[in-house]
């Protein structure tokens, strides 16, 4: 039984779901939108286990080998956002997904990808980290609060681009001088800057022991937005060194997840630049725009996995009970 939790109409859900049904894979679909439909049951004990039903259908938690995980923020659903956080309904579903988010971490289950795991996308610093050690270069940066710290370093390094330290998407921007009155704005919110580096962008999915990688041409310094700045975006499926394709599999794994989406820049001297990893990858995006059958290798992967033997669960005596939402 493969379980995927999200929304069944996003385009990387429904291709996943359309690939794991052509190959004749048993699949439960749990609507994010039927939240307030939705019971759990988690059960806490040696193993996770428990019920969750929905829409009158039942799925016993410890029959799952694999889980696809894409949920949205239930809480800013429609029938959740409208009544407010202190409805029954808003509680009702904040319940069920902490239930889920907590099976999701606990299973013995294949989970695409787990909750902890995901969680290293939150900081970008850490993550910068976890690049650094994988063998990747990083450009030089700055995380501040100081105006004055920000005039310096542009003064050293001449161009910057600056962007969210969380894993809240953000524009990836160039500062101009018409940033200069808006720089004490960071004084409320720390920002990250960085060195800009020229070159042409790659992403690389990793499923499994699979690699996918495209080249990105766009004159945009953000090519995922290029449409808003009336710039053009081609991405073409390419072949990427042997080493470079390696350590994007070292760092995936060490970032315990089990697909990602790995986004470099090589440089006019070839070096290639790591700025960030994204455990939850909309990947249809490329696979449109390349050809690249990605759908198929994470319905593949999550097709192959076998009822793992569950390792005991520690948790803490209070929570040895049914948790019900």
């Amino acid at each position: 039984m493969i379980l995927l939790w999200g929304l069944p109409e996003e385009t990387p859900v429904a291709a996943v779901r359309h690939t794991l049904e052509r190959l004749g894979a048993r699949v439960f679909m749990l609507d994010q939108r039927a939240v307030l439909q939705t019971e759990v049951e988690l059960s806490i004990g040696t193993v996770a286990g428990g019920m969750v039903r929905s829409r009158g259908q039942e799925i016993d938690l410890g029959e799952v080998t694999a889980l696809y995980l894409r949920p949205y923020d239930t809480r800013r659903l429609p029938g959740v956002r409208d009544r407010g956080p202190r409805s029954p309904a808003w509680r009702h579903a904040v319940t069920v997904d902490e239930a889920l988010w907590t099976w999701a971490d606990l299973t013995p289950a294949l989970v695409v990808n787990r909750p902890s795991a995901q969680a290293t996308n939150n900081s970008k610093p850490y993550q910068a980290q976890c690049v650094s050690r994988a063998g990747f270069e990083t450009p030089e940066t700055l995380i501040t609060t100081d105006p004055e710290a920000v005039r310096e370093f542009w003064a050293t390094h001449h161009t910057l681009v600056y962007k969210s330290i969380s894993g809240v998407r953000s524009i990836v921007s160039t500062l101009d001088v018409e940033h200069v009155p808006r720089l004490r704005q960071v004084s409320w919110c720390p920002t990250q800057f960085q060195r800009y580096i020229p070159g042409d962008d790659h992403r690389v999915h990793v499923v499994g022991n699979h690699i996918f990688a495209c080249r990105i041409t766009s004159s945009a310094t953000d090519y995922r937005y290029a449409t808003r700045q009336a710039e053009d975006v081609q991405i073409q499926a390419c072949e990427i060194p042997p080493d470079c394709a390696a350590r994007c599999k070292t760092l995936v794994a060490n970032l315990g997840l089990e697909i990602a989406g790995v986004d470099l820049r090589r440089s006019p001297d070839g070096a290639w630049y790591c700025f960030e990893v994204n455990p939850s990858p909309g990947f249809t995006y490329y696979q449109e725009a390349s050809g690249q059958p990605i759908d198929e290798a994470i319905a593949r992967l999550l097709a192959a996995a076998k009822r793992r033997a569950a390792a005991p669960v520690r948790v803490h005596e209070s929570y040895r009970s049914k948790h019900k939402g």
